[in-house]
């Protein structure tokens, strides 16, 4: 419990009230604390009601679990960013290092000196609203996630009542205006690709990541039942490979088309289950960037469109895989999306349009002889 006394009011050696102490000018009230390790704590007050509503506040803090000692937030947010980082070490290295980047290129930047419990939720929105006008929509809710992630951490570890950085507006990133091949054009950039023709085949009608690509293995190919099975990923990061498991962390089956059975054919047979399906010229990974240098983006300027890259086959796998007839749930497999939400979202609009049918179904049975009228 809190105790509130005022032997703080003192008379001066003229009998008059002194007015200063070492608690501050005109301190005359003095709440004493423990916490619950047990360290005393005290605080001073010009009046009896502040006091009051202070130990209030300390007392209801301890009982339900939302205390923060004074001095858990005096830690300054760079320092407590450092510490966050370091207890990351579960994400994927590739995410890994894109919190680095945030973190250090602009959150340090902004409040590395900043002390965690002097973060206001009014200076986070206005920091958010200048980087909208520097950054894009998107990197601008990423960097916003991190600092509001490190924030977070500091509420569950008791430095902070509340995430400050919680309820701000943050600006709406417009959706991409996705690219889609059809079969024809498809087909014009494998062949502009040569040897590599397969490859692009490949990411067209199976929608893989880039990723998951140059991490399959032979032994998760099944040329017999037209499956094989997505389990790792690599990626690289600052110039190094790192694998792990796909972006989800959840393995998926995806169907393989039979044109492509017999194309990946003698990249399987006779090959050991770990060796790579797809394969550096020199062997090895497969690295994106130097397919893309060598091989893609001369084929692209060739027979275009202009611009296009190689994560775009993964929205023409979407594409072709809706007009063939597929549902939501198909492709939310195929591609590997936690969420059919997110399947929507993304490629909703390509879905056909099938309400008139519903109209049309519930004509039908309306209509039907045994359907009772007035």
């Amino acid at each position: 419990m809190a105790d509130i006394d005022d032997r703080w009011h003192r008379k001066g050696p003229d009998g008059k009230q002194q007015r200063t102490d070492r608690y501050g000018v005109g301190a005359r009230w003095l709440l004493r604390w423990r916490e619950a390790d047990g360290t005393q704590r005290k605080k001073s007050f010009q009046r009896k009601a502040d006091a009051e509503q202070y130990a209030t506040t300390v007392e209801h803090g301890m009982m339900s679990g939302t205390y923060v000692s004074p001095d858990a937030g005096k830690i300054t947010v760079g320092e407590w960013a450092a510490r966050w980082l370091q207890a990351q070490g579960h994400l994927a290295r590739s995410t890994f290092a894109r919190y680095e980047i945030a973190i250090n290129r602009h959150i340090v930047l902004k409040w590395g000196r900043v002390r965690l419990s002097a973060v206001k939720h009014a200076d986070v929105q206005a920091w958010v609203s200048g980087l909208a006008g520097e950054w894009s929509p998107a990197s601008v809710v990423k960097v916003h996630r991190v600092f509001s992630q490190v924030l977070a951490w500091a509420v569950r570890d008791g430095r902070l009542a509340r995430n400050p950085a919680e309820g701000i507006r943050l600006p709406r990133p417009s959706l991409p205006d996705h690219r889609y091949l059809d079969h024809a054009e498809v087909a014009k950039l494998a062949e502009r690709c040569g040897s590599y023709g397969v490859v692009i085949r490949f990411l067209a009608y199976t929608g893989l990541r880039w990723g998951e690509l140059a991490g399959l293995k032979v032994g998760r190919v099944d040329l017999v039942r037209r499956r094989f099975l997505v389990a790792e990923s690599v990626t690289e990061v600052n110039g190094a490979l790192v694998w792990g498991s796909p972006k989800t962390h959840e393995r998926r089956s995806v169907p393989l088309p039979r044109f492509l059975v017999e194309e990946l054919r003698p990249r399987i047979e006779g090959r050991a289950d770990d060796a790579l399906v797809f394969m550096a010229p020199q062997g090895g990974v497969l690295r994106v960037r130097n397919f893309r240098r060598n091989v893609f983006d001369p084929a692209v300027r060739d027979v275009g469109p202009a611009g296009f890259h190689p994560h775009e086959l993964r929205h023409t796998a979407a594409s072709l895989a809706i007009a063939s007839g597929a549902d939501v749930k198909l492709v939310q497999q195929m591609l590997g999306h936690k969420t059919a939400t997110m399947t929507l979202d993304l490629y909703g609009h390509l879905f056909p349009d099938r309400l008139n049918d519903v109209a049309d179904r519930m004509d039908a049975a309306v209509s039907a002889p045994n359907v009772p009228r007035e």
